[in-house]
């Protein structure tokens, strides 16, 4: 496969949009050997699950890394994740799920947002992503860049490169649809939630079931 793609180029359910599926194994692998942490605090015991009608992002940057942590018990955590970096992106139908142990059962949080026709908006947002599925198309896909390369548009999130060889990969505009994803953490200089509703419900409830 030609490591540069131009162009529109469409895949279905994949991780993370990792192109393809050897590439997304051999990122978190550079992670993995490089110690590449993939947020600057420490990420709690529980991930949590994201659904989306859409999610249309700006100069894509994607790379390998780690979550590092403890689980709900205090234990040392190590959470291999893709790390994808968009400079701006708009979130359509959103929904934020956290199921919760608690002595009197199972609560979920539920959040939705940019389910009334005005999606939510994120500048410099970074999603340390463990699953994905999804469709997606890319415009103008280069995979296989060094991940310290000076001419990504979107730089790597600050602290989590400790190799500038190490692989990643990059696009002008990324378009997922049918988002569906398990992430250990997400930051974002902003983060604009129009319609915001937080619920919390009795039991498990989370945005989607995982598959049998």
């Amino acid at each position: 496969m030609s490591s540069q793609v131009r162009g529109g180029t469409r895949w279905k359910r994949f991780a993370l949009v990792m192109v393809p599926s050897i590439a997304a194994t051999a990122a978190v692998g550079v992670g993995l050997s490089q110690g590449a942490l993939a947020a600057s605090f420490a990420v709690s015991g529980q991930d949590f699950k994201v659904t989306a009608d859409k999610l249309d992002g700006d100069n894509l940057i994607q790379y390998g890394g780690i979550a590092e942590g403890h689980d709900l018990k205090g234990n040392p955590a190590h959470h291999p994740v893709t790390i994808s970096g968009f400079s701006h992106a708009e979130i359509t139908n959103m929904c934020q799920s956290l199921v919760t142990p608690t002595p009197l059962g199972n609560i979920t949080l539920q959040l939705r947002t940019g389910h009334k026709g005005k999606p939510a908006v994120a500048d410099n947002i970074y999603l340390d992503v463990a699953e994905l599925d999804t469709d997606a198309e890319f415009t103008n896909l280069d995979i296989g860049v060094a991940v310290g390369d000076d001419s990504h548009k979107t730089k790597p999130q600050a602290g989590t490169v400790t190799n500038k060889y190490a692989f990643s990969q990059r696009a002008d505009k990324a378009v997922l649809t049918k988002v569906r994803q398990k992430a250990w953490a997400t930051t974002a200089g902003t983060f604009k939630l129009p319609d915001l509703k937080l619920r919390l419900m009795g039991g498990d409830q989370p945005c989607y079931q995982d598959e049998k």
